[in-house]
């Protein structure tokens, strides 16, 4: 069950490495599922592990979006989101496995 409130197509997991507050997240439907990585046969599994299993609202992401150091964001409603409220420039997402990709460093100083 979904609390109210809440978008069911995004999930999110913080991730405290040292210093960094790292936002993983991705379109709900994507955990779990194997993307070819190049045509080497290779495949990359989206994990609740780093992504996270936990539905996350808009609003919430947002928020852990303003505060990241570091974010790794994966799917087609989640990068959209980012380039909509400015956090990924437009067309600047790349692709793994055909599925949207974009990382997005701080630099604080």
């Amino acid at each position: 069950m979904v609390a109210e409130g809440t978008d069911p197509g995004f999930v999110m997991r913080v991730h405290r490495v040292r210093t960094e507050f790292v936002v993983a997240a991705c379109d709900a439907e994507l955990v779990g599922q194997e993307l070819p990585v190049g045509s080497s046969g290779r495949t990359v599994t989206v994990t609740s592990h780093f992504y996270g299993e936990r539905r996350v609202s808009r609003e919430e992401l947002l928020w852990a979006l303003q505060r990241a150091t570091i974010a790794n964001l994966l799917g087609t409603r989640v990068t959209r989101l980012a380039e909509e409220e400015g956090y990924i420039e437009p067309g600047a997402t790349g692709e793994l496995g055909g599925v949207p990709h974009a990382e997005i460093f701080a630099l604080l100083g």
